[in-house]
């Protein structure tokens, strides 16, 4: 197969057929719900706190929760008790049947549940989607990370609604350096492959570096992106704040860093200083008006046009440009 990413492909456009890039519908359905944008913050610590995933959600965004130091049950109670969706994160230990059961007893049903481990082609996910399943079959499970289409397969087989895709290619995670496996550095390709033998929805998480990105994702495969470098550094973001030579930051780390694990064991992850962007609502904003460009860049006006586009292949090994259909 050929092996490239993000940075490696362009679109090819297409006639355009609307007069405004206004009329294009950057919208995307999950599970039941239909969201403005095909995107979702990475669901870390300094990423995602209760007050921005209550926002997303009052402003038809959607969002997953972290897992880390967190009640999820009260999390439940709250955002079904203002009126909006819930969507949380679970690992596959003890403690995450525990919750489960927890907000079985109590009949409330999150609309999304995220399992999310480093790597998720597993039995315990296997275990955990059934587990899920058997005591709250309304709500929506995601599962992952994984890197392979027999991952892809295999977790759909054992029930999960999506899947999420991607080991590694985040801006702080270091996994392919500690430990020689994942998708950094062809994080798309990888994305195309596993959504060859989809049957179910695609998150596809990491490696998203610019806005263009995201169509890129959306024509080879995803129905959702998972960002996280570009979501971090913003006014509202959880990251600490820090002030390097008069300039100010927030602070971004990987779930797997010694940062969000308290010590520093099994470590994947690093921290970084974002620059701060401003406030998270400009940045969907300029998100949704950039994707509605690439739909009428598309020759469309709706999201799921952008898969109907050629594309080429730039620089690497290539003698020049090649054109895919």
């Amino acid at each position: 197969m050929e092996i490239f990413d993000y940075d490696n492909i362009l679109l090819l456009p297409r006639k355009c057929r609307v007069e405004s890039r206004s009329e294009c519908d950057a919208g995307v359905e999950l599970g039941g719900r239909k969201f403005r944008l095909p995107v979702v913050p990475a669901n870390m610590k300094t990423v995602v706190d209760e007050s921005i995933c209550l926002w997303m959600a009052q402003n038809d965004y959607f969002y997953v929760m972290h897992r880390f130091d967190l009640d999820n049950v009260q999390f439940v109670r709250d955002m079904h008790g203002k009126g909006v969706y819930a969507s949380i994160s679970l690992g596959v230990k003890a403690p995450d049947r525990a919750t489960v059961d927890q907000l079985a007893a109590e009949n409330l049903v999150p609309e999304y549940i995220t399992i999310d481990i480093a790597h998720g082609h597993a039995d315990s996910v296997r275990d955990m989607i059934g587990y899920i399943k058997a005591k709250l079959p309304k709500s929506f499970v995601i599962a992952g990370n994984v890197a392979t289409p027999e991952a892809v397969i295999d977790l759909e087989n054992w029930g999960a609604d999506a899947t999420k895709v991607g080991v590694g290619p985040g801006k702080v995670c270091i996994t392919k350096l500690k430990t020689g496996f994942g998708t950094g550095g062809w994080q798309l390709s990888a994305l195309k492959w596993c959504a060859r033998v989809a049957t179910k929805p695609i998150i596809a998480d990491g490696g998203i570096r610019s806005h263009g990105d995201i169509a890129k994702s959306i024509r080879f495969g995803a129905s959702m992106v998972m960002i996280g470098s570009l979501f971090a550094g913003h006014e509202e973001s959880p990251g600490k704040t820090v002030e390097v030579d008069g300039e100010m930051f927030k602070e971004y780390y990987g779930s797997a860093s010694d940062f969000n694990k308290g010590e520093y064991k099994h470590v994947e992850g690093k921290r970084i200083l974002e620059p701060i962007k401003g406030k998270l609502a400009n940045t969907l904003i300029e998100m949704e008006q950039d994707v509605q460009s690439s739909i009428s860049y598309a020759g469309g006006t709706k999201l799921m046009d952008i898969r109907k586009v050629n594309y080429v292949t730039l620089g690497g090994d290539n003698a020049g440009e090649h054109l895919l259909m």
